[in-house]
């Protein structure tokens, strides 16, 4: 009996032993004698003990930090980049089998990627054509992962420094580009208001008499402004001396030549 009762209690602590609980995240890799059996889970699975061994895999998204690292653009430039990289597994059985460490792994070809890729743009494209740059370099190391069942779905730069000089150097180039522009919109001003004012001087010419109202119309601001001295533009004395030319001629006409009165 004794000898029994040991036996029950041995097979029970075995039953227990070979219970194993796998989450709905997980995947185990099953190993039969060191062979490669199947993948079980998720779920309650049993596993033949002392024979069977068993590895967890996760398949959740991995957020990877890829460290600060330093980068010489293809223009010469020394730049620090920190990067961040999102990959799942696939392929447990790749995951396991294919490589001795795969989060190891992905996150040391990342690093590498990286300064590869980078280092073949320029600073200005690396400012600008940053989502062409990320798209390039998840696609280079999803290229990598595959065989170890691991898919690459972003990979974002999340920050760029940029040495002391060159940030003065650029922030010189943004305020030249600044003045530039501002410069081009007041030539454009300039340009419209000569184009309105020779419109403007066309109807004049064709209308002389709305100089003489333009200008009476200036008297009469100035006039508002209580000021001591009035200038008078020198085409409304010109005016003038016409208007009294005419007075003085129409004045000797009427000398020489008296109307005559009828009886």
């Amino acid at each position: 009996m004794p000898t029994l009762y040991y036996v029950i209690i041995f097979l029970i602590v075995l039953i227990f032993a070979s219970l194993r609980v796998v989450k709905q995240y997980e995947r185990s890799v099953i190993f039969f004698l060191g062979k490669f059996t199947g993948i079980r889970g998720p779920g309650l699975i049993i596993l033949i003990p002392i024979f069977e061994r068993m590895a967890k895999v996760m398949l959740r998204t991995v957020t990877m930090n890829i460290p600060s690292q330093k980068i010489i653009t293809k223009d010469n430039v020394s730049i620090d980049i920190a990067a961040v990289a999102y990959y799942h597994i696939v392929d447990p059985e790749k995951a396991v089998i294919g490589v001795e460490n795969v989060y190891e792994a992905v996150n040391q070809i990342s690093q590498t990627t990286v300064r590869n890729v980078v280092g073949q743009f320029m600073l200005d494209q690396l400012l600008s054509q940053t989502g062409e740059i990320n798209n390039q370099i998840k696609n280079v190391i999803d290229a990598h992962t595959e065989p170890w069942g691991a898919q690459v779905t972003a990979v974002e730069i999340k920050d760029i420094v940029l040495p002391d000089n060159m940030q003065r150097a650029m922030a010189k180039e943004a305020e030249a580009e600044r003045e530039r522009r501002a410069k081009i919109v007041a030539a454009q001003g300039e340009f419209q208001a000569a184009v309105k004012l020779g419109e403007a001087a066309d109807i004049i010419m064709s209308h002389p008499i709305a100089l003489q109202l333009r200008t009476l119309q200036t008297l009469a601001e100035i006039s508002t402004e209580k000021n001591s001295t009035i200038i008078f533009p020198a085409q409304f004395m010109n005016n003038i001396r016409e208007v009294l030319d005419t007075i003085n001629a129409d004045a000797i006409s009427m000398t020489k030549n008296p109307p005559k009165i009828i009886k």
